[in-house]
């Protein structure tokens, strides 16, 4: 199937085919990122900006990188820094950008639905870098990416989530990608951060870490989101560390080719420890490799390009 999207606003609305088409494209571009002359010219002379209204270095560099991979021209626009905090509103701020002739506008904000609201009156192309507690695209495509490129597929295995799904992005979107893709998802994490609400869009919940990761393939952790947490949704860390986090005892009760992954930044100790983190086991760095790819690939399907047949080898 070839791309025919403008903008990446999120993982819901995608199809199977779409998703997998951004794998295809990503695998092709890694293998550009393994040669001597790491730059493609698929971007050149087009506009790049990275509006972050959230703070971010890891999603942003990434980004910035992926760019300056395909040749575009780049601007770093930081809220801390603008006019947004002079009163300028969002809408604003993005046509006063569209004005210098941005081709692709990459937003992170705290509210949820920003970046489908700034899809509805700009011609430039919006990629959502994460929108409040809604979704985060490309980090699920990435985590995917990496998971069938370890595994050679994504259908038929058991994918755990462990930690805060009520707050976070990353969770909405690995659902929505792993379960089009044919994945078993299990929930598990406090019952203040893992409601059965979840349940609705397919998935296993449970609260028993020893239930959820028995017969687990894959391991995703994620941390405590407290900075959108309206009050305190546990008793302490140290609580949560002893009845969640992964450990090394907990580790040697698993598959031995359990896959162990984590979005970052990476809280040792709590949701899991430094040995496990750097064990053989764990794809966290791998994750990080795989971002740029596939957020080369998104770059580049919706500045038009159409799949990875596109991609110069």
């Amino acid at each position: 199937m070839s791309w025919n999207r403008k903008h990446l606003l999120d993982i819901e609305s995608l199809s199977a085919a779409e998703i997998t088409t951004i794998l295809d494209t990503a695998r092709a571009f890694k293998a550009v990122g393994e040669r001597a002359i790491k730059k493609v010219p698929a971007l050149r002379g087009k506009t790049v900006i990275n509006l972050f209204i959230e703070p971010s270095t890891r999603t942003r560099i990434s980004f910035e990188l992926a760019a300056q991979r395909l040749t575009a021209d780049v601007i770093n626009f930081s809220a801390e820094a603008s006019s947004l905090k002079k009163g300028e509103t969002l809408k604003d701020t993005a046509r006063n950008l569209e004005a210098l002739n941005a081709d692709i506008i990459i937003i992170r904000h705290s509210a949820t639905g920003a970046p489908h609201f700034l899809s509805r009156f700009l011609n430039a192309s919006v990629i959502n870098a994460g929108d409040g507690a809604h979704e985060h695209p490309t980090q699920a495509l990435l985590d995917v990416f990496t998971i069938r490129e370890k595994r050679g597929r994504i259908a038929g295995l058991n994918v755990t989530i462990l930690g805060d799904i009520l707050y976070s992005r990353v969770a909405r979107s690995n659902i929505w990608a792993l379960l089009k893709l044919g994945a078993n998802v299990t929930l598990c994490g406090p019952s203040t951060l893992v409601p059965r609400v979840f349940e609705q869009m397919g998935c296993r919940v449970t609260h028993n870490l020893q239930d959820a990761i028995a017969s687990a393939d894959i391991i995703n952790l994620l941390r405590i989101q407290h900075e959108r947490q309206r009050k305190s949704m546990f008793p302490s860390l140290g609580e949560y560390s002893s009845l969640f986090g992964l450990n090394r005892a907990r580790l040697a009760r698993l598959k031995p080719d359990v896959l162990i992954m984590h979005p970052g930044p990476i809280n040792r100790g709590v949701e899991i420890d430094s040995d496990v983190a750097d064990c053989a086991q764990s794809v966290i760095l791998e994750q990080v490799t795989n971002g740029l790819a596939v957020r080369m690939a998104v770059l580049f399907l919706v500045n038009g390009g159409k799949g990875p047949q596109e991609v110069a080898g």
